[in-house]
């Protein structure tokens, strides 16, 4: 029997149906809204690109007739509800011609008349074009690798670290980065990923950012050019589902895998209704408010996008100045270095698309008797906590560690050296085995 949060069987009460009624209304509106702007961006898109770019407001036989990623792309591009578009309001019942539809292959394409355009945005695109994931690395000090007693080299394992939705690398740097303490006999390479579209790494336009898609950028930004033959992985949020995929397709050489409040919803789940619940489409509380808005409206999510991440860099200065700070609160920054296509896709074919495939991911691991380790907050209302049940009865070796009063955010930040330490027990318990 599935927990209450995932049977839709809560009862109503009058001020919740009066809620719900008004968020009919205001749902209602938006999908005028983005029909409209479909239409607009179409236009713009000819006039200052010469083409018109490629959306998901048709059906998925029309727009999938030329793909070759048949089976990789989330049943949510297409099947997201739209009262405008499905009554074929200003035409949408035409097959529309889609000049960008003829490459759809992996391609670093460079930016977008709406993407930032500043330095930072676009260094991936002027480095002689090694187009590789950007990483942060902490490599251990001469004196971590010798041992104080025996005078010896210590064991020296690695760690990628894969961050979540709308963030960075950062995640990682300033917290466990800054809290690793010395172990005995063994230290740590750390390699903390910017995912691709996110932070300061590629975010080509012409790419689906499927899991293969990610999991093919970390194979060539980190586990190949450092011949990585064995390593731990730590995930949090969004990270958790692409960290599954790639420790199942390397589980020979993976040690233990880590997931920080993974979004991992059952087996039985389609695409559509993780999308669900993760985007519920309610008014309230405000942030399911605004991640139902970015995840179910393409057209409305791009517009947020143009506003704040094309121009974040006179929005972190306007904040500066009205906080009063030298620099601002990594999250905030990170909320603005992605582009909407890269966003968008990675929402939909990570997390609700690519939902499909974790249970025999899970498996896989379940087999090879990798040590799976799951840490999730009970306040925790972006993934909820279930979602690490759901992992348990995938994968029975798996470890749960819930951690009481914590959300989706504080399950590491406030907690940031007993979160580190607890990493290092996982790590440790496996030296045996090295």
């Amino acid at each position: 029997m599935l927990p209450p949060i995932f049977s839709g069987k809560w009862p109503l009460n009058p001020t919740t149906k009066l809620v719900s009624a008004f968020s009919f209304l205001v749902f209602l509106v938006l999908d005028f809204l983005d029909t409209v702007l479909c239409f607009v961006y179409r236009g713009i898109d000819e006039f200052l690109e010469g083409q018109v770019s490629m959306c998901y407001c048709r059906n998925r036989e029309q727009t999938q007739e030329n793909a070759t990623v048949e089976g990789e792309l989330s049943e949510t591009l297409f099947g997201r509800k739209n009262v405008f578009r499905e009554t074929g309001f200003l035409g949408f019942s035409r097959k529309w011609k889609n000049s960008s539809e003829e490459s759809v292959n992996f391609q670093m394409g460079g930016s977008r008349w709406s993407d930032c355009g500043c330095e930072s945005c676009l260094s991936w695109m002027s480095n002689g074009g090694d187009h590789n994931l950007h990483v942060r690395i902490r490599q251990p000090s001469q004196q971590e690798t010798i041992d104080e007693k025996s005078c010896e080299k210590t064991v020296v394992e690695n760690v990628i670290f894969l961050h979540g939705f709308l963030s960075s690398s950062s995640l990682w740097t300033e917290s466990v980065f800054q809290n690793l303490s010395k172990p005995v006999n063994r230290s740590y390479r750390l390699f903390a990923v910017d995912l691709l579209g996110f932070g300061m790494s590629p975010k080509p336009r012409d790419c689906f950012y499927t899991l293969k898609d990610h999991l093919e950028m970390i194979e060539k930004s980190v586990i190949s050019p450092f011949q990585l033959d064995s390593f731990h992985l730590v995930a949090h949020s969004m990270g958790c589902n692409i960290a599954i995929a790639l420790a199942a397709k390397h589980s020979k050489s993976i040690k233990s895998i880590t997931l920080v409040a993974p979004p991992v919803f059952p087996s039985e789940f389609g695409a559509k209704r993780v999308l669900e619940e993760l985007a519920k489409r309610k008014i309230w509380p405000p942030l399911l408010f605004g991640s139902a808005v970015m995840s179910w409206y393409e057209h409305i999510g791009r517009t947020v996008c143009f506003l704040v991440c094309r121009f974040h860099k006179a929005w972190e200065k306007l904040l500066k100045l009205l906080l009063r700070k030298k620099n601002l609160h990594f999250m905030i920054m990170d909320l603005a270095r992605h582009t909407h296509h890269s966003a968008w896709h990675s929402m939909h074919n990570v997390l609700c698309g690519g939902n499909k495939s974790m249970e025999r991911y899970l498996r896989v691991l379940s087999d090879a008797k990798v040590k799976i380790c799951v840490v999730h907050g009970d306040h925790d209302r972006t993934a909820p906590v279930e979602c690490s049940d759901n992992i348990k009865r995938m994968a029975l070796n798996a470890e749960i560690n819930i951690i009481r009063g914590a959300n989706h955010r504080t399950v590491i930040f406030g907690r940031e050296k007993e979160f580190t330490r607890n990493l290092e027990l996982v790590w440790a318990s496996l030296a045996s085995h090295s």
